[in-house]
């Protein structure tokens, strides 16, 4: 294989056969049939040799240059002798090399608001939430993909961001190759990847319908979502209907497999445990992988009917087992249901109108291991043992949303969430705390979204949260979006 020649080539040819010509054809009289027969015949033989020569002017430029030669710009010469301009729609490919390619894109999310709440993140859970009053860059994420060789395409998207202290830092998101080319409908993905779990944890932010993340999925699944390094191979059912099924293994430590091995940012090392300071009242302890059974599993299945013309529905049902970090042998479950549907009438204009309902159940159980923590004694001013003793803790939550395109480029959405435990801990009367990590909430958002182009988004959104940790709050945000770039399309 040639190596990688530094070119911008965006060439595109479609071959079209006039089906309602045609039809017009046969339903006429015999001689009319046959002279336009003739003609449609001469147009396709034309079609064909046009296409011919764009392969030649395909396979000339895909060479690399010769000592001398420049590459070709970001304004390309097509076969008719015209110049194309970059279309903002088109790939911005960087490399290709035969079948191999390149393409990059950039997308960012800025907001701008304020909240009731000094402490912003009392009420805004997710990783790339409005995190303070003020602007917040929600993230600015740089994706890379295209295909390796025959056998293998890769994506990798990588995330730049500031924190509330004006830090500035990336993250690597998902970093994956893909085979193309498996028998029986089978795939292998591998890599650093969002786990296929529900709906919401595989998109990314700018496929979202609201600015910020469920309450649920931010606390069962993690501020930044469900994902980590690890495969998984997933099966496209031959069913005549859309009938998918996904097993996955991964890594299940770190704050990207939020209840699971987490350490919680080493709160630890604070020295006593309080339930606010620690989820599940109890500090992290240092665990490690001795074999398969300290990984992390998930698996997902999904399916989708058209219920008419006009409708389509989408269910699944995903699971999620591995260790936690609050003992050896403690283990976390959590599973999930969702449900899509969306209405679009046959004669709709751009995609609108068009009416969507989104909702997502999670249930998950948390076995607490035994623990002994230092607590503060307010008797004598000084510290005290107290001894936990292990328990499962079961939580719930819940989010249902709905948007309405009632125009071209505006939708209307309005979401309600709720999170709640099932079980009261016997920790939190122990340290005469209530744990806030799970103590009940809930959240109602409007939004109304405007859609310029494609390629830019403006939304505005309100939020009232009431928990029983924090009380009431209100929050308005405004979030701009922009893209450059071609992106792929986004998760029915």
């Amino acid at each position: 294989m040639s190596p990688l020649s530094p070119t911008l080539l965006v060439t595109g040819f479609v071959l079209t056969v006039p089906f309602s010509a045609w039809g017009n054809a046969v339903s006429s009289s015999e001689e009319d049939s046959a002279a336009k027969i003739q003609q449609l015949n001469q147009e396709l033989l034309e079609q064909r040799q046009r296409l011919d020569q764009l392969q030649q002017q395909l396979a000339s430029l895909a060479k690399p240059p010769h000592s001398g030669e420049s590459a070709p710009s970001a304004i390309e010469t097509s076969s008719m002798g015209k110049t194309t301009p970059w279309s903002p729609a088109s790939p911005i490919t960087i490399a290709r090399s035969g079948g191999t390619y390149l393409n990059i894109s950039l997308v960012g999310d800025i907001a701008v608001g304020a909240s009731t709440k000094d402490n912003v993140g009392t009420v805004q859970m997710g990783g790339h939430d409005p995190s303070q009053r003020g602007f917040t860059i929600q993230g600015i994420e740089a994706t890379f993909e295209g295909a390796v060789d025959n056998y293998f395409r890769a994506l990798a998207n990588v995330v730049y961001g500031l924190n509330t202290e004006g830090d500035s830092y990336f993250e690597l998101e998902e970093a994956y190759a893909e085979t193309l080319c498996l028998p029986y409908g089978l795939q292998l993905r591998a890599g650093q990847y969002f786990t296929e779990f529900g709906r919401i944890n595989v998109q990314h932010p700018h496929s979202w319908d609201f600015i910020d993340a469920p309450i649920v999925t931010a606390r069962f699944l993690g501020p930044d979502g469900l994902r980590n390094p690890g495969a998984r191979l997933s099966w496209l059912m031959p069913t005549p209907f859309y009938s998918e099924a996904f097993f996955g293994v991964q890594n299940s430590q770190g704050e990207t497999a939020y209840s699971f091995r987490n350490d919680y940012d080493d709160d630890s090392s604070h020295g006593h445990a309080h339930a606010e300071d620690f989820p599940f009242g109890r500090p992290s302890v240092e665990t490690s992988v001795h074999g398969l059974k300290d990984m992390l599993y998930t698996g997902r299945y999904a399916a989708s009917f058209d219920l008419s013309d006009s409708q389509t529905i989408l269910g699944g049902i995903s699971g999620a087992w591995g260790p936690n970090s609050t003992g050896d042998g403690a283990r976390t479950q959590i599973y999930g249901a969702d449900i899509f549907w969306k209405w679009k009438p046959v004669n709709h204009h751009k995609g609108f109108p068009f009416v969507t309902l989104q909702s997502e159940f999670l249930f998950r159980g948390y076995e607490a291991a035994a623990a002994t923590v230092e607590v503060e004694d307010p008797s004598s001013g000084g510290h005290m043992d107290v001894n936990l003793p292990g328990e499962t803790l079961w939580d719930w939550g819940a989010y249902v949303q709905v948007s309405y395109g009632f125009h071209e480029g505006w939708v209307a959405s309005l979401r309600g969430d709720y999170s709640a435990p099932i079980t009261n801990g016997k920790y939190e009367s122990m340290l005469g705390e209530d744990d806030a990590s799970r103590s009940e909430r809930f959240r109602v958002s409007p939004a109304l979204t405007w859609y310029p182009s494609e390629f830019s988004r403006v939304r505005l959104q309100y939020n009232y949260d009431h928990g029983d940790s924090f009380g009431s709050a209100h929050s308005v945000w405004l979030q701009l979006e922009f893209l450059l770039g071609s992106h792929g399309d986004h998760h029915f």
